[in-house]
């Protein structure tokens, strides 16, 4: 069993979301769009076979449907498929879900003509995310396809990375500049963040790269810690799934304010 956590830049037209929706097929287990970050991110989970079909459908409708060139969002983006994750669910299956990043990422780039990146782990040790997104069409040549982005497609980061926890603090009374500040001073190995506008709110947007290590509860503490005066979290929310064993991590009686339940559980959903 694999998942694989598509991000598409586009988050406020609902009308293209339910029909992105309906070509994920069987596959799709959660869609979690975003006004302000304009972006949707699509959790599939399937086995090898229907997970890559139904990522290949929704690729396809995304491309033919999107157009970068008039895209605007707080959220970072080089690409109208922005990031192709792909996660294995079981212990032996890490290596396969490494075969399926290389031939969607090679499917992509030969079918559309958009170039591709990789991350993830890669001959010579692992590339990250950030790591792409800062040295793309730089430093760093596409993997696959051509060597400078589609004006209306971008391009695509195709990975192979291990189970993480995507999780935002919205907060109320904070300046963009101290939302920045949160953001650096909760940011370590075990967690990428970055700070954003978002209408009324700031927020503090979180990649939990270790939950068990450091999961949504501690980092709630050190921002509330570290709260300007008059500043205060409005409210916690988790972007696509999360593992049930990440959320036994977390005092049930806090479950509320983390933004977590059961029924966001990856288990719950399959």
């Amino acid at each position: 069993m694999f998942e694989c956590v598509l991000n598409i830049s586009e988050g406020r037209n609902h009308d293209l979301l339910e029909t992105l929706r309906a070509t994920a097929g069987i596959s799709l287990r959660d869609l979690h769009a975003d006004q302000f970050h304009n972006r949707a991110v699509f959790t599939l989970i399937n086995d090898r076979d229907a997970l890559s079909h139904d990522v290949r459908e929704l690729i396809r409708a995304s491309f033919e449907g999107l157009d970068l060139r008039i895209h605007e969002g707080v959220h970072p983006r080089f690409g109208v498929v922005d990031v192709v994750p792909f996660v294995a669910l079981g212990p032996d299956e890490p290596a396969r879900a490494v075969e399926l990043r290389d031939a969607t990422a090679l499917w992509i780039s030969e079918t559309f003509a958009v170039p591709t990146f990789l991350y993830g782990p890669l001959k010579g040790g692992i590339r990250t995310l950030p790591e792409v997104r800062k040295r793309a069409f730089d430093a760093l040549a596409p993997d696959f396809g051509p060597a400078s982005a589609s004006p209306r497609l971008g391009a695509v980061a195709v990975g192979a990375r291990e189970i993480l926890v995507a999780w935002n603090i919205w907060l109320s009374g904070v300046s963009r500049d101290e939302t920045r500040a949160l953001a650096k001073a909760v940011r370590r190995n075990e967690v990428r963040s970055l700070a954003f506008r978002a209408g009324e709110f700031t927020q503090v947007s979180c990649n939990l790269i270790d939950p068990m290590i450091v999961g949504p509860s501690f980092v709630y503490d050190e921002v509330a810690a570290l709260l300007p005066e008059g500043g205060e979290i409005d409210h916690c929310e988790l972007v696509g799934l999360v593992p049930r064993a990440v959320l036994e991590t977390q005092e049930h009686n806090r479950w509320s304010q983390l933004g977590l339940s059961e029924g966001q559980t990856i288990e719950s959903r399959l």
